[in-house]
């Protein structure tokens, strides 16, 4: 009998295996993305340090489109860049999370490209 697999748990090893590659150092955080049903979560961190530097969902204020949608995904983007240019932060590694780097995840790479990091 075939098992149904569970989405959760193969997003978890994926982004298991991408960490196990990629690490934020101060001089080169890492944007690290989360998708939620509803919202979108994105955060810069120094992970030898273990701090978070930068961090913009789509709960906040500054964000009109409360949804987890392209339209949000560009605007993160943009205001993602915009924070991370205020702290001095110009090159970062992209960490999708484990998600395919495709709908969602590319627009907000592509806005914060267009607003400024280089990654």
């Amino acid at each position: 009998m075939v098992k149904k697999t569970d989405r959760k748990m193969e997003r978890e090893r994926r982004h298991l295996r991408v960490r196990r590659k990629i690490s934020g150092t101060a001089e080169r955080p890492r944007l690290c993305v989360y998708r939620s049903n509803t919202n979108l979560y994105v955060q810069i961190i120094d992970d030898v340090a273990g701090n978070t530097l930068v961090s913009a969902s789509t709960l906040d204020k500054d964000v009109k489109t409360k949804y987890a949608n392209k339209e949000a995904a560009k605007e993160l983007g943009a205001l993602i860049a915009k924070k991370a240019k205020a702290k001095k932060i110009e090159t970062v590694v992209f960490d999708r999370g484990g998600y395919i780097y495709h709908g969602v995840v590319k627009e907000l790479a592509e806005a914060a490209r267009e607003g400024g990091l280089k990654f």
